[in-house]
């Protein structure tokens, strides 16, 4: 689909930054979502009128409700919607404040839910469309110190995967990605949002993964541009799936997760009925 149209939230940095280039390198169009215009600066230059730019805070619903129409009156029509934007709080949860909570479940997820309610009219209208929402492993696995961050995944999967069904009957589809540890400052990101540690909480396992995420040496493998590649190429197939999961650490935790939930439940079936 090389002249495939695309919006995309948080398209300064990360994934949504490498997937505006490669959509842009490849001829289509892009209507990217910033907070800061300058940030995407090179990227119009480079790429002319195939770029579009709106000022958005997902946080802000006015705001989404202003730059949806903007969009759609810019491009005509809508391939792709990408709910990009997000970030990780991490902490202990008795550290953490009400704003940072209530900040970290609005970006992540009832930003997206918002932008999908407001697009929708648009995509039924057009008969057809496909919404990204980008999950994490994160999304499927648990680690401690994250709650928030799980909350907020896990809440973002199932709202999604309830829509698949609500919208397929109008040729719009869904995809939830859930890619591993990426090259995209996501960690950087993780470790300014961090909470503070309370006494009692050295040496317990949130402790660890606090540290590990305060290492500016802990650098995460996958490469986001091969990341991206592959996501392209998976919801522009014949056959998008619901759920993509991107590199094999993501697949691992995955994988043992949902093993471990099912023997979990199975164990619990069991006996009760001893």
């Amino acid at each position: 689909m090389t002249g495939s149209t695309w919006f995309i939230t948080g398209a300064n940095s990360g994934f949504g930054r490498e997937l505006a280039r490669q959509v842009l390198e490849a001829g289509g169009r892009v209507f990217a979502t910033v907070r800061d215009p300058a940030s995407v600066d090179d990227l119009r230059q480079a790429y002319g009128p195939r770029l579009g730019v709106g000022i958005l805070d997902v946080t802000d619903a006015d705001a989404i409700r202003r730059v949806v129409p903007e969009a759609f009156a810019w491009a005509g029509t809508i391939d792709f919607i990408v709910n990009n934007a997000g970030y990780g709080l991490f902490g202990v949860v008795e550290s953490l404040t009400s704003e940072q909570i209530r900040h970290q479940i609005q970006t992540n997820l009832i930003g997206p839910i918002e932008i999908t309610r407001t697009v929708l009219p648009y995509l039924r209208t057009q008969g057809h469309g496909h919404i990204i929402a980008m999950s994490s492993y994160g999304g499927q696995a648990v680690h401690p110190g994250a709650s928030l961050y799980h909350a907020s995944k896990w809440g973002l999967e199932g709202f999604f995967e309830s829509l698949s069904a609500e919208v397929s009957p109008f040729g719009i589809g869904v995809t939830i990605v859930e890619p591993g540890g990426t090259r995209t400052g996501f960690r950087d990101a993780a470790a300014r949002a961090m909470g503070t540690l309370p006494a009692g909480y050295e040496g317990a396992p949130v402790a660890q993964l606090l540290g590990r995420l305060s290492d500016p040496g802990a650098v995460p493998g996958n490469d986001p541009i091969d990341l991206v590649r592959r996501m392209r190429d998976a919801v522009q197939s014949d056959t998008p799936p619901l759920r993509l999961v991107l590199g094999d650490d993501a697949q691992a935790i995955i994988d043992r997760a949902l093993s471990d939930r099912l023997a979990a439940h199975r164990n619990e079936v069991a006996a009760r009925r001893d």
